[in-house]
């Protein structure tokens, strides 16, 4: 039988993942940015989906492979989907929109600040929903 791992080493580990995440979003926001015309939102939310996508796999295997067994796959990439997806992709879009638009940053980096500004969030929630352990109260702890 596995040992639980420490949120520490969880922590670091979803942050190797979270880097990867991050260079394939800004890789893809940076191609579709080009192919679209200049439609950084719209680009912005399809390079999201990419990223989680790719961490979803990645957080199964790597940052949460004792949790597997806990619950069926799909279901854990629904919740993950529905928890740290959507803190990306609304948290992603609201504030391209304002770092843009309103600070004038350029496109990648307003990206960069955007994605470490949900990091946390999406930590927390894949802890304690989307790879949730059995019974355990639904907290943040890092």
């Amino acid at each position: 039988m596995k040992t639980a791992m420490s949120t520490f080493v969880r922590w670091i580990r979803f942050n190797m993942v979270g880097a990867m995440g991050m260079a394939v979003q800004l890789v893809t926001l940076a191609l579709l940015n080009r192919w679209t015309g200049g439609h950084y939102l719209f680009a912005s939310a399809v390079a999201v989906e990419f990223a989680v996508v790719h961490n979803f796999v990645w957080h199964l295997h790597f940052t949460w492979p004792d949790r597997r067994g806990n619950s069926a796959m799909v279901g854990q990439f629904v919740r993950f989907h529905l928890a740290n997806g959507m803190v990306s992709l609304v948290g992603n879009v609201a504030l391209m929109r304002l770092l843009v638009e309103n600070t004038h940053l350029p496109l990648l980096v307003a990206n960069s600040v955007a994605i470490l500004c949900c990091s946390i969030v999406n930590f927390c929630l894949g802890d304690n929903w989307a790879f949730a352990a059995r019974g355990r109260a639904a907290e943040c702890r890092l």
